[in-house]
């Protein structure tokens, strides 16, 4: 039976909230037109894009805080959304209060599950009985998140959710997501922690809105074959087009071709033109590279340090080296010392104990996530990077713009003006002015959409000197380290190796439920984590005979298409060369039987290109189905 206030598609399947012919702009800047979505029950979906393209528009207009300038959005009679606003507000005095006015009415003495899901979320016991105006901002962030979750909405709305959090309070929320039975939608940088959630992306791109089955490496994958089809379609449309210009044009003047010549302007009239892609710019740019000799850049030893002088230390007794191709990431839970350490290294800070020897040849370039504050306001962007390397030209300088996406007219914006994002790519500019052997960032992805974080991914990788790193994202930690500095809650552990071997050799104190020691279902969730690694291991078995039974014979034939096609082209080519010299000999039986074949060649050539079409449409569904067996 269908239910009462659900919209339903052709194939009866019920959809919780639906969109039609969306569109919004601010001034002259078109986020989206004439889009369309869907959001069935169950699904969780991954909202991507770059930053500025309305993806926290869309999520305002999903709560009715903001309105389409078209279309509509049909969300079911007593449907309830959670979203958490950035604007915070609180009512309470205490933090277990407070998260508790989340809880629905029917179970506002079950003060247990706020509990649990403000420890998953990094507070201690003690923590929760505490008054709010004592924690920091990104603590009180969290406080919001945690009211939102113990509310148990239909639909919850998480924009970037791991912006304050730490690995293992990402890693709690993961688990918890992944058990989520109502409807999810998440805007997060972070590609690790979304695919680990999702089980449909939603991308807006090129102003439209498009939703696939699959994790984001399939929705990207899918996009770039796209738009490689339509190219290519776009390239073979404009050379008929041409073709059919040149025959008009060499033979207008002949009468005994007046019928077929008026036939062909005829046919070049029918002809819909493609217009070309728009290029998308994308954030890309590498560190500049000092030269250093010496095998080791830096040694700690005996590192010892706390903000008072004396016990308690932040940090104590820690020994490692830094060599020439390290790149060693920083991680851990909030506040046990990660920025401290950077800020150590740094010179920012002097130990207590211990040294620091850094070879005389180390050039340091240090990113700070909290110096904003460095910034002049007054300043344009192209003023503020000039005035950080006085040494460097003006052309140089508006290449540092435009590789951090300042082009044109933006990099003469105040800096006073700008976003969180823009202001961090202003200082990863900076940091790019000037030659160094030492890279020392601090969360450098915080503001970043997550093609800008594989850009960050790449140069940090390809950057020919050391790297240390502080970071929460786990997709960032397996992409780049080469060793490992974790903050434990039993003290800082210096793992020489990749991410992944750091979890199987050590692991996080809390990674398998140490923090949520307050959760009365905590051997339920124990089990069902027991029981995961095999069930895993048959979901990956069933993806893999899938993709050999459903893709390889689909990549095969398109293969085959392509190469068909390649072949295509070159005889066009040669037809036309041919058509030209019997065209200037006069040659009139040739120019007809070089005609007919160019004409059905052109035929043939058009299906193939509409056959390619729809096997990377194929193509895409197999992956679908790959993604469900996973």
């Amino acid at each position: 039976m269908p239910l009462d206030n659900v919209s339903y598609n052709s194939y009866n399947t019920p959809i919780m909230i639906s969109g039609h012919n969306l569109s919004k702009t601010y001034g002259e800047q078109v986020l989206f037109e004439s889009a369309d979505l869907n959001i069935g029950p169950g699904e969780h979906i991954g909202l991507v894009g770059r930053n500025g393209h309305g993806k926290t528009t869309l999520f305002r207009m999903l709560t009715g805080r903001e309105s389409p300038d078209t279309g509509t959005i049909n969300v079911p009679k007593g449907y309830r959304i959670g979203y958490l606003d950035q604007q915070l507000s609180f009512k309470c005095v205490t933090v277990l209060e407070e998260a508790c006015r989340g809880l629905p009415v029917h179970e506002k003495n079950d003060t247990w599950k706020a509990e649990k899901i403000l420890s998953g979320l990094g507070f201690a016991e003690e923590d929760m009985r505490l008054p709010i105006k004592g924690f920091s901002g990104g603590f009180q962030v969290r406080l919001a998140l945690a009211k939102v979750l113990v509310s148990a909405p239909d639909l919850l709305l998480l924009d970037e959710p791991t912006n304050f959090l730490d690995i293992i309070s990402i890693r709690w929320l993961e688990s918890f997501l992944k058990t989520w039975r109502g409807e999810l939608m998440v805007i997060s940088h972070d590609r690790g922690f979304m695919d680990s959630v999702v089980d449909h992306i939603l991308g807006i791109h090129r102003r439209r809105m498009r939703k696939m089955r699959g994790k984001t490496r399939d929705y990207y994958a899918q996009i770039a074959r796209d738009e490689e089809v339509y190219e290519k379609h776009r390239l073979n449309e404009e050379k008929k087009r041409e073709q059919m210009r040149e025959h008009i044009n060499r033979f207008r003047a002949k009468a005994r071709h007046a019928r077929g010549i008026q036939s062909h302007i005829k046919s070049l009239g029918k002809m819909q033109k493609r217009s070309k892609l728009d290029k998308v710019r994308d954030l890309s740019f590498s560190f500049n590279a000092s030269p250093f000799g010496a095998k080791t850049l830096m040694k700690v030893s005996g590192l010892t340090f706390s903000y008072g002088g004396a016990s308690p230390y932040v940090i104590e007794g820690l020994n490692f080296s830094v060599d020439k191709s390290d790149k060693i990431c920083i991680a851990g839970k909030n506040g046990k010392g990660k920025t401290t350490l950077m800020r150590l290294l740094a010179g920012a800070l002097s130990p207590v104990n211990g040294q620091i020897k850094e070879h005389h040849g180390v050039i340091k370039a240090y990113f700070e996530q909290s110096n904003t504050a460095a910034l002049d306001d007054s300043r344009s962007v192209e003023e503020e990077l000039a005035a950080a390397s006085r040494g460097v030209s003006r052309t140089e300088v508006r290449n540092i713009c435009g590789a951090m996406m300042f082009s044109g007219n933006t990099a003469l914006k105040k800096v006073g003006v700008l976003s969180g994002g823009e202001k961090c790519r202003l200082m990863l500019g900076k940091l790019l002015l000037a030659p160094s052997n030492l890279l020392l960032l601090d969360e450098p992805t915080h503001h970043l959409d997550m093609q800008a974080c594989q850009s960050m991914i790449d140069a940090v990788s390809g950057f020919d000197g050391a790297a240390l790193i502080v970071t929460h994202d786990e997709y960032f930690l397996r992409q780049v380290a080469t060793k490992i500095i974790a903050f434990k809650e039993k003290g800082v552990v210096v793992f020489p190796g990749r991410y992944d071997e750091f979890l199987e050799q050590e692991g996080w104190d809390d990674a398998d439920g140490g923090s949520l020691k307050a959760d009365k279902g905590l051997k339920r969730e124990k089990d069902a984590r027991e029981k995961s690694p095999k069930e895993a291991r048959r979901r990956r078995a069933e993806a893999r005979e899938l993709r050999a039974k459903l893709l390889k014979p689909l990549e095969k034939k398109i293969s085959v298409l392509e190469k068909a096609v390649e072949r295509s082209e070159e005889r066009r080519n040669e037809l036309n060369d041919l058509l030209v010299e019997a065209s200037e000999s006069g040659d009139a039986v040739s120019i007809s039987e070089l005609s007919r074949e160019l004409s059905e060649l052109a035929g043939r050539t058009d299906g193939l290109y509409d056959e390619l079409e729809e096997l990377m449409k194929e193509h895409e569904k197999a992956l679908s189905r790959i993604a469900d067996s996973r």
